[in-house]
């Protein structure tokens, strides 16, 4: 069984003076084992973030055999002026080829893009897929837009024509003033915010609109949106204001999108995998953070009532597919 883990981040070694291409807006950069916000420390990190043989080392004990590799969210940049976003993108996507080719059969790169700006933002990717990447992260709003903005949904209809998955992960969470403690916005704003980018899309009918070829994962197991589909239904069934832009339900799309396995419960993943088939369903772990899944693929493996083929579907299969790796 060729184990695949799809959400597995990266940031590569990037200056002080590099990161200033930002202008103020956050300005990510390493030093010794940290991550920097400007002259602020953001978090401590292990070297597996930037250092690709303690990654694939880290993937060799714990049994991973390939991951998608994505940026730490801290770098998509999308506060920054677009033409110094896209000027960053390019440089994050280089340093993150790079990385991955230290054994590119196992680390596939995901580039990122600056989501401020669709003409850029498009430009990007067709220039990422053309130099190596295979798929495409992107944060799960931009500033007030969510992803029902005409621009991102023209993006990702661009996206599903160059034929590159797209990976949601949710960034820069809401009512941050209110959660200030415990790291509350990663266990609470997170699952909001990825419940808030899948039902933007069903909502407004944007996948009504989106090519059906478009290849979608929601990271973190789509946060709160399986448990709460019926509440999502419900009210479509019994409000004109939740259903007036959507022909169908919320239920009605969940063959539209993948989701990973990062809910930490068997009992949790039990009802993603009720909620969105076993096919839609692909291991995550959030590596190498502390946050992520210690032991890759043990909530698979514990998920009760799975049989075989569905167990390797879910910890690799599904994401061949998704990732295009078995053509």
């Amino acid at each position: 069984m060729t184990v695949i883990d799809v959400h597995a981040h990266v940031f590569p070694r990037i200056s002080r003076e590099e990161s200033r291409v930002l202008a103020g807006a956050g300005e990510p950069w390493l030093r010794d084992g940290m991550m920097m916000s400007g002259e602020d420390d953001y978090r401590p990190v292990t070297p597996e973030l930037w250092d690709a043989a303690a990654r694939l080392a880290a993937m060799d004990r714990s049994g991973v055999r390939v991951q998608a590799v994505s940026s730490t969210p801290l770098l998509f940049g999308y506060a920054a002026a677009a033409d110094r976003a896209a000027d960053w993108c390019e440089m994050v996507n280089d340093r993150i080829l790079a990385y991955c080719a230290q054994d590119p059969a196992r680390l596939l790169p995901l580039c990122q893009v600056p989501l401020q700006d669709l003409e850029l933002a498009s430009t990007a990717v067709t220039k990422a897929k053309a130099a190596g990447h295979r798929g495409v992260h992107i944060g799960n709003h931009v500033g007030p837009r969510n992803l029902d903005d005409p621009d991102i949904v023209a993006f990702l209809a661009h996206c599903a024509d160059e034929d590159m998955p797209v990976l949601v992960h949710p960034w820069d969470m809401l009512a941050a003033d209110r959660m200030g403690r415990y790291m509350l916005p990663w266990l609470v704003g997170m699952g909001a915010e990825t419940q808030l980018g899948i039902l933007s899309l069903m909502l407004s009918g944007a996948f009504e609109r989106l090519p059906s070829s478009l290849r979608l994962c929601f990271c973190h197991g789509g946060g709160s949106f399986a448990f709460l589909l019926g509440r999502a239904d419900n009210a479509w069934r019994n409000r004109d204001i939740v259903r007036k832009d959507s022909p169908r339900p919320p239920s009605a799309y969940t063959d539209r999108f993948y989701v990973d396995s990062a809910v930490f419960d068997p009992r949790a993943l039990r009802l993603l995998i009720d909620v969105m088939g076993a096919d839609r369903v692909m291991l995550g772990t959030d590596f190498p953070f502390p946050l992520g899944e210690q032991e890759p693929g043990s909530t698979v493996r514990e998920c009760p009532g799975l049989d075989d083929a569905e167990r390797a579907a879910i910890l690799g299969g599904n994401a061949k597919r998704f990732l295009g790796l078995d053509s």
